[in-house]
């Protein structure tokens, strides 16, 4: 988006220092901004909206490496001439490290304390050079992508077209039944974050009651990934935050064990951070047995995964494949920060896979880091003749009675 010395510059932020949030919402007339505490929510605004002209994100953010986000942004041709901009709060000799060969990622990296005049000024010649620039002298980016391989997509594309052509007699009743059971719209559609960190309407057939979604906080205590909670953690919860690290403490002033993150506008190292979600109980992912706001209808398509049939349309159009890891909803990928995690978004996403069939095995009962292993290691060693043997223990998975 062309830009003059005269208007405000339209600017994402992505990050939580409240603190420079407000100082950059002080100079309306340099800054008209759209805020985001992490990359998979400015994602979603990011890829919708051309009426921008740079990006600033904060060096650390929730749900995903500000690099590697940076590293995203730039596959796509929308924004080869966007300026990208990181700011860090706290001077951090490894990042600068991996700063600066980036160039081509990023355009610059700020240590704090920084003028915003200069961030002002620095984003209109940002914005004159690029529009100077012509498109073959742009170094585009390497990034993060996963391209299905020639087979594995023509076998997406066979199988599920055809499985969608000899199951639509099955499809119509399945609707007709849902549809006489409760109001609300046959197929439910919800964002999911599926390979590289993309976005899209993740199809099912509906099985829960019109207005399911929000009835999942009065039910967070039935989560089978989480702890049981006293009524003394769920105080603490609310509590400011904890910034006490011990393994930081042991270092002189000004260092810390690990970046830091900005929650709720305080400072607090990354590892402790987990350390003290890990012990409070939160967990990134939910699934409750025998859910009260699942109808009767849809606790049969859910024990015979009848409601997942929709998701053949995503495999072929290309968003997921037949077999792969678990596309997960906004919700949850916001919370898988750590980078341990960054490797299951770089495999396909899938209808089945590994976990599915695991926690199928062991009668729906897995932890975060069954999970997580599970996801990591097919995302390393995925293989054609694997996915088929997949798909080969998928079907007797499928005959299991428990609602997993």
């Amino acid at each position: 988006m062309e830009n003059t010395k005269h208007s405000p510059l339209h600017l994402i932020f992505i990050g939580t220092n409240q603190e420079f949030i407000e100082e950059l919402q002080t100079h309306s007339d340099k800054f008209i901004i759209n805020q985001f505490d992490n990359g998979l929510k400015a994602n979603t605004f990011i890829n919708s909206n051309d009426q921008f002209d740079a990006i600033i994100c904060e060096a650390y953010i929730q749900g995903m490496n500000a690099m590697e986000y940076a590293k995203l942004l730039r596959g796509n041709v929308k924004f080869i001439k966007t300026p990208i901009i990181l700011i860090a709060f706290e001077k951090d000799n490894d990042l600068m490290k991996k700063a600066f060969p980036n160039k081509g990622t990023i355009d610059d990296l700020y240590i704090a304390p920084l003028k915003i005049e200069k961030i002002h000024s620095r984003i209109i010649s940002l914005i004159k050079y690029y529009n100077e620039l012509s498109d073959k002298k742009v170094v585009k980016t390497k990034k993060y992508e996963y391209k299905i391989p020639f087979v594995k997509r023509t076998f997406d594309i066979v199988v599920s077209a055809t499985i969608l052509l000899l199951i639509s007699p099955i499809l119509l009743l399945v609707a007709l039944a849902i549809r006489l059971e409760s109001k609300g719209a046959v197929v439910y559609k919800s964002k999911r974050v599926g390979t590289g960190y993309k976005i899209f309407d993740f199809l099912k057939f509906r099985s829960m009651y019109t207005g399911a979604d929000a009835k999942l906080a009065e039910l967070k205590h039935l989560n089978q990934y989480a702890n049981n909670k006293t009524e003394k953690d769920k105080k603490e919860e609310q509590d400011e935050i904890d910034n006490n690290c011990p393994d930081c403490a042991k270092l002189p002033e000004g260092e810390f064990c690990s970046p830091l993150l900005y929650i709720k506008g305080q400072k607090i190292c990354e590892s402790y951070y987990f350390k003290l979600k890990k012990e409070k109980g939160e967990s990134a992912f939910i699934k409750i047995s025998n859910d009260p706001r699942i109808t009767k209808v849809g606790n049969f398509i859910r024990n015979t995964s009848i409601d997942e049939l929709p998701q053949l349309i995503n495999v072929l159009k290309g968003d997921m494949s037949i077999v792969g890891n678990r596309p997960l909803p906004m919700y949850e990928a916001e919370l898988l920060t750590s980078d341990d995690w960054s490797l299951r978004f770089m495999g396909p996403a899938g209808i089945t896979g590994l976990w599915q069939v695991e926690l199928r095995g062991k009668k729906g009962v897995m932890s975060e880091e069954e999970r997580k292993m599970l996801d990591n290691q097919y995302a390393k060693d995925y293989s054609f003749w694997g996915d088929i043997k997949l798909i080969l223990r998928t079907i007797p998975a499928l005959l299991q009675k428990d609602n997993v």
